[in-house]
């Protein structure tokens, strides 16, 4: 028999999403070996976001089986309500699997998703759906100019070469400095990199008086959700190396795949060992914060207060 009335019954109003979802997808199966900073690469991930993002986002994780200090980590970071949404599985679904339920089930009708992996620097957000906003049938926008593979973005040539409105130039448009930090981040040694500058071009692009470079990427990119949604499901028999297929049907679809002209994320990989330089706006941007709030945000004293935090709450409501 029922005591009393459920209290839900008096509430007014709900809570409605943000147009902006920002979606982490996490995997760190251990700590040792590859993986031994992973966790600090996610939280240098996650604070970047909640530091370099102006505009209103809700922000939501799905960790992908990762060990159990990542997810304590990642459930006291919702706790404290710094994670709108957090979707923990409890094995690895493969990247495929999890964008099959992100796409599906973000609640906002913008999705900015990334790997966990990345930095993001201020104005990341609003510099990618400038160009979302302002050229026709974008598929994807990428938070930084790179090189990628001319055949994932034919469709974008195309549509450009064909375009009065839309000024198309050819050449070396990105700084050494901020290719080579880019491409010496995926683990290519300096003088294959160097080869690569020299024997490529960028194509660069203004329309409406807004520059984009052509090319984007599945590692981290800003699109609508209703465009994402016809592209499912993936079905992929590997956890990685089948992550291009996003690209290669955007591509096909002859959506355009773009990218901001500068560089307003940068790939970590597994290591906060090399410094990022094209990332010192956005880590000049964390340390102008009060002196307080810097001692909050540091690492040990983050996690030691989180911590008590985490057992309070589990000793009060715990059954």
């Amino acid at each position: 028999m029922r005591r009393g009335q459920n209290p839900a019954k008096f509430v007014d109003h709900v809570a409605k999403p943000e147009r902006v979802t920002v979606a982490v997808l996490s995997y760190v199966p251990f700590l040792s070996g590859y993986h031994a900073q992973s966790l600090e690469v996610l939280q240098v991930c996650l604070d970047s976001i909640l530091h370099g993002t102006e505009k209103p986002y809700d922000l939501m994780v799905f960790d992908n089986g990762s060990c159990g200090e990542v997810v304590a980590y990642l459930l006291a970071e919702q706790m404290v309500g710094r994670i709108q949404y957090l979707w923990l599985s409890d094995r690895n679904l493969g990247k495929g699997g999890a964008w099959n339920i992100i796409f599906e089930g973000a609640p906002g009708e913008i999705l900015a998703y990334t790997d966990s992996d990345a930095e993001f620097s201020q104005g990341w957000l609003d510099a990618s759906l400038n160009i979302l906003e302002t050229y026709p049938n974008v598929g994807m926008v990428t938070s930084r100019p790179f090189r990628t593979d001319g055949e994932l973005y034919s469709n974008t040539v195309l549509w450009a070469e064909g375009e009065p409105d839309a000024e198309v130039e050819r050449g070396q448009f990105i700084p050494w400095e901020t290719f080579r930090a880019f491409d010496m981040s995926l683990g290519q040694a300096e003088d294959e990199v160097r080869a690569r500058y020299e024997a490529t071009e960028d194509i660069r692009l203004r329309y409406r008086g807004v520059q984009a470079f052509i090319g984007a990427s599945h590692w981290q990119f800003v699109a609508r959700k209703s465009t994402l949604q016809q592209f499912l499901p993936f079905e992929m028999d590997r956890p990685m190396g089948q992550v291009r297929e996003l690209d290669r049907r955007v591509n096909q679809a002859g959506l355009l795949r773009l990218m901001t002209p500068e560089p307003y994320v940068m790939n970590l990989s597994n290591t906060l060992a090399v410094p990022s330089s094209d990332m010192a706006a956005g880590r000049r941007a964390h340390t102008s914060l009060p002196l307080g709030r810097r001692l909050l945000e540091t690492h040990w004293i983050k996690r030691l207060l989180l911590g008590a935090y985490s057992r309070i709450f589990h000793w009060y409501y715990s059954k």
